[in-house]
């Protein structure tokens, strides 16, 4: 975030990543809806719209577009950085597939979701949308492997994550509408150089997701 005082205030209440709700010197991380709900005393229903089958089908999809999108972005524009965020088009691409390896990270090593793992940087080599585009199928064809494994299983039961307890369903819910809006903007950054995007997200995709029709945030 480019904001200094912001940056002060996360460091006053002790929270090291965004996104957060905080309350005075109180804070919770943003990352369940439902501990948000739970922090400002609301009444809201946060349970997962959709069904574990739904959101692992709807996600193969969304990684195909997203794949799709990302290759037909030139290389000269990888070096653009965001609007107002210190993040650059590369980093954001990259970040986007990233999202469900470490979630995939998560599953198959029963270890905690770490914040480091989920914003962790592409490797130097990686430095064309074609190689991005190549770790995005890598990534959808892992996931496709591991929803084979696990349609059917319960996923009532907790996960461990850096930002706290929260469901197996509650964080492939996440897994899928974090990186949704990001294929969101992905498309938004190609018209922003000049082109048209090739098939990208509609509301029907998003429909079921905790997701608005905002793409970039204000």
């Amino acid at each position: 975030m480019e904001d200094n005082d912001g940056r002060d205030e996360l460091a006053r209440i002790g929270a090291r990543s965004i996104p957060v709700v905080s309350r005075g010197d109180d804070f919770v991380f943003a990352q369940v809806i439902a501990d948000v709900v739970g922090f400002l005393d609301l009444e809201d229903d946060t349970a997962p719209e959709l069904s574990p089958t739904e959101l692992a089908e709807r996600y193969d999809g969304i990684l195909e577009t997203a794949g799709r999108l990302v290759r037909s972005m030139p290389d000269e524009h990888l070096s653009r950085e965001l609007p107002n965020r210190p993040r650059s088009w590369r980093v954001l691409m990259h970040h986007l597939f990233q999202i469900p390896a470490a979630f995939l990270d998560m599953e198959e090593t029963g270890e905690s979701l770490t914040h480091e793992n989920l914003v962790g940087p592409p490797p130097d080599e990686m430095q064309t949308t074609d190689q991005i585009a190549e770790f995005g199928e890598a990534v959808r064809a892992r996931f496709g492997a591991w929803w084979e494994g696990a349609k059917g299983e319960d996923f009532s039961g907790q996960v461990p994550t850096y930002f706290g307890g929260t469901t197996r369903h509650e964080m492939l819910e996440r897994t899928v509408w974090h990186s949704t809006q990001h294929v969101r903007q992905v498309a938004s950054l190609l018209e922003q150089a000049g082109l048209t995007p090739d098939r990208p997200l509609t509301m029907a995709d998003i429909e079921g997701l905790p997701l608005t029709e905002v793409v970039w945030d204000e």
